[in-house]
């Protein structure tokens, strides 16, 4: 890794380490320095210009309702460091594949796509491409790599944004992704630690726990943090409960795992933020308010208080309350000030509109070609063949996933090489597979959605496209080629293997 994340956790370590360093009372630093928050829009309106400038607020999160063109978000980004500083910390998830807010860029590809493609020079380079793309408007922290290993097929929310499902992949392509990152200019951060590959339920809508023992923990979930620590500038929490290493409280309001297990035992200096304190997995089972205090309590940098003013409200005034009556601690909180200001500073949030980043096209579209990957020795029917798809009529926006493909845009683009009966399905349970081959056409099932259907386990198409969630492969009694995402090139690198131009050059990167 280059100089940038080793200055970082210098200026972390010395905070950490001479806490005595003369500076402001943890009293008299305002509570918006611990807290990350949203805003409305696509741009910083007078009155959120005010509550940030107001709490001093150094830390926004975008999202896709924040985003609108290349100039428009260019000039947000701008607006925003001017009203927050030199120390303005600029987020967004932009990890690749259905996890990504801007349509007007060239799409990168998934993580699980990088890891069947499995060239870590490749990541490399795909990473640096993604993370420039923040740096041209002036984003300069990115809530990516996904270091979950993905051991549970029935995952709900990581899947295709794991590397894969095996501790040495995911550990080569999070460094090769760091990498990319830092060479960009742009923060990474790792995440969701200590691990979210193993959960079924999604910690947007529930509070998960894995019940691995300490040793399992520590061979699987925990070794890509662990080894890749050195090399990371920030990690990112994970809403779940491990009973190995506490029994009562998830990962991010547990001393135990954030203070204890990352900072004692493995001796992490950089920044920790928590995940959206917005999630089911928080807000269900803790006070908004409390669970920011809880959550610097136990060891974070920075609370992610995302959502309604209201809810950043509470949040920020039990940070304030807490910072005035000493139950958090002063040097604690000076150190985490300070590891936020060395990160802001080493990545700083300035656009750079000279990067053309429409020549990264050509790498992305090289990177979903070669992570096409064949399941059960998959055959194209002939170029130029009458064939029936069967497809999703529309798949909607699913909490971090952009949405996906449609049928119609699916059906149009294989006419390019074949005759094509579209079948269009709203629920799969609906659909009459012995109707649906009873006259001898090739049926292919294209499956496009984040979540596996239970109604398609055994359905038997000639040809299975995985579209999506590539644990979907698993379900159809069919043999299927899977892309690992639903973007434009992923398609693109489906249909020059259906015309016979291409072969599928990836491997799968999970058991079966």
């Amino acid at each position: 890794m280059t100089h940038r994340v080793d200055a970082v956790r210098a200026d972390a370590a010395q905070a950490d380490a001479a806490p005595h360093v003369p500076g402001p009372p943890a009293g008299s630093l305002p509570a918006g320095r611990l807290v990350m928050v949203d805003i409305p829009g696509p741009t910083l309106d007078g009155d959120t210009a005010a509550h940030l400038r107001r709490r001093g607020i150094r830390s926004v999160c975008l999202f896709g309702k924040n985003v609108q063109s290349e100039e428009q978000l260019r000039a947000l980004c701008a607006d925003l460091r001017g009203v927050m500083g030199e120390d303005a910390l600029i987020a967004l998830d932009h990890e690749g594949g259905a996890i990504l807010r801007p349509d007007f860029w060239p799409f990168a590809p998934s993580a699980m796509a990088l890891g069947a493609a499995d060239d870590p020079d490749l990541t490399r380079r795909s990473s640096e491409a993604l993370a420039r793309q923040l740096r041209a408007v002036g984003i300069n922290w990115n809530f990516a790599p996904v270091l979950d290993v993905n051991v549970n097929p029935a995952n709900p929310v990581i899947a295709d944004r794991a590397f894969g499902g095996q501790v040495p992949l995911v550990t080569r392509h999070g460094r090769a992704a760091l990498a990319g990152h830092d060479a960009a200019g742009v923060a990474a951060c790792v995440k969701h630690f200590p691990g979210h590959g193993d959960t079924s339920l999604d910690s947007h809508l529930a509070l998960p726990s894995v019940t691995r023992s300490r040793a399992e923990l520590d061979r699987t979930e925990f070794a890509p943090f662990r080894e890749l620590l050195p090399v990371t500038p920030a990690v990112m929490t994970a809403h779940v409960v491990y009973p190995a290493l506490d029994p009562h409280a998830p990962a991010t309001l547990s001393r135990a795992v954030l203070t204890d297990v990352l900072r004692g035992e493995w001796g992490f200096t950089g920044v920790i933020v928590t995940d959206s304190m917005g999630m089911k997995a928080i807000d269900d089972h803790y006070g908004r308010g409390e669970a920011g205090v809880l959550a610097v309590q136990a060891g974070a940098d920075l609370v992610m208080a995302l959502g309604r003013r209201e809810a950043q409200e509470q949040t920020l005034d039990a940070l304030a309350s807490a910072l005035a009556d000493g139950r958090l601690d002063a040097a604690q909180v000076q150190a985490s000030a300070a590891r936020l200001s060395a990160l802001a500073r080493r990545y700083p949030a300035r656009a750079d509109a000279a990067l053309d980043l429409q020549a990264d096209a050509p790498l992305f579209a090289r990177a979903w070609a070669q992570a096409l990957t064949a399941y059960r020795d998959p055959v194209a029917p002939a170029p130029g063949s009458r064939v029936r798809l069967v497809a999703p009529r529309r798949v909607t926006r699913e909490n971090v996933s952009e949405a996906s493909v449609d049928a119609a845009t699916l059906a149009s683009e294989l006419a390019g090489v074949y005759r094509v009966d579209l079948t269009a399905f709203d629920d799969p349970a609906q659909l009459d597979w012995d109707a649906l081959r009873a006259d001898g056409i090739p049926v292919m099932l294209a499956t496009t959605g984040r979540h596996r259907h239970p109604a398609l386990r055994g359905a038997q198409p000639d040809l299975h496209l995985a579209l999506y969630n590539p644990y979907a492969a698993l379900d159809v009694d069919a043999p299927a080629v899977l892309t690992f995402g639903f973007r434009p090139e992923a398609r693109a690198a489906l249909l020059a293997w259906l015309r016979g131009e291409a072969g599928t050059p990836g491997r799968l990167p999970f058991g079966t």
